[in-house]
């Protein structure tokens, strides 16, 4: 029989370390859907993108995957959203 997970994660959430853990992962997952959203929406490849900010492609790759450990810096967001 299929349970709903909502119940776990609203008691988890209450933790406050939880809570803001789960925050943070979940502004990362936005800002990699936005800057893949907004590169793909100006056709540029990610190697495109990367060359007209002034970094590497795999910058761009990781920040698009979500999965990077450190946040984006907000000069970099700025830099991407100007070439998008």
């Amino acid at each position: 029989a299929y349970r709903s997970a909502k119940p776990f994660f609203e008691k988890i959430l209450k933790d406050p370390t939880v809570r803001v853990l789960y925050e943070e992962e979940h502004a990362k997952t936005e800002i990699a859907n936005a800057v893949r959203s907004a590169r793909m929406k100006a056709d540029l490849t990610q190697a495109e993108l990367a060359k007209k900010i002034g970094t590497a492609q795999s910058v761009i790759a990781r920040l698009e995957s979500g999965g990077d450990k450190r946040t984006p810096s907000l000069p970099l967001l700025a830099r991407i959203a100007a070439a998008c």
